[in-house]
């Protein structure tokens, strides 16, 4: 028993006979199915692999935003836009200082301060300021960009495999209809000497 399990080799090696191994009844197409295959798990073993170093990515760029933030209180000029299930953004002029004490005025939206739904004028909310004193998209917490991250790099990973299936599937495609049109072609020359009665 261990002498046939030596035999039949290792999985590379049976990868080898089962693709480019000598086998009078393979037809051309079966090779080029198996480079295929061969080709196609090689890109999505890369692709598997550079998911993680494109969720590392993101991460560090979502990191790089939020440190360029800084905090600061915006004093509401005008009401803010009320709570409505129709409305989904509004804005509303507030003024603020920025870190280095300098004046600012200018419009807030409910993207960069979701505070003002709702407040009346004279309320101060918390915004975040760029750089260059103009208020930002609040940062997410540390946990929210792992897992944005996390989710990113999985799904790289799973769209490349379903791009790659279905590459794999309409070559198969492809490969099927020619290997039916060559079993028609010689069905159409040994079928008659087969059905002929004698």
């Amino acid at each position: 028993m261990a002498e046939t399990v030596r035999a039949m080799g290792g999985p590379v090696q049976r990868l080898a006979r089962l693709f480019i191994g000598r086998n009078k009844l393979r037809r051309p197409s079966d090779r080029i199915e198996g480079a295929v295959v061969v080709l196609l798990s090689a890109v999505f073993l890369a692709a598997v692999a550079a998911a993680p170093w494109l969720g590392v990515r993101f991460y560090q760029s979502q990191r790089a935003d939020t440190a360029g933030l800084r905090p600061a209180v915006a004093v509401l000029t005008q009401a803010g836009p009320g709570n409505s299930f129709l409305v989904d953004s509004g804005v509303a002029a507030a003024r603020w200082r920025t870190p280095d004490g300098q004046r600012r005025s200018g419009i807030l939206t409910t993207t960069t301060a979701p505070g003002i739904w709702g407040a009346p004028a004279g309320a101060r909310v918390q915004v975040w300021l760029t750089r260059s004193g103009q208020p930002g998209t609040p940062p997410q917490g540390s946990w929210e960009v792992g897992f944005a991250s996390v989710m990113i790099a999985i799904g790289a990973a799973c769209c490349g495999g379903i791009v790659l299936f279905t590459c794999y599937w309409l070559c198969r495609l492809a490969l099927d209809r020619r290997r039916l049109a060559a079993w028609a072609s010689e069905w159409a020359v040994a079928g008659p000497r087969w059905t002929t009665r004698r």
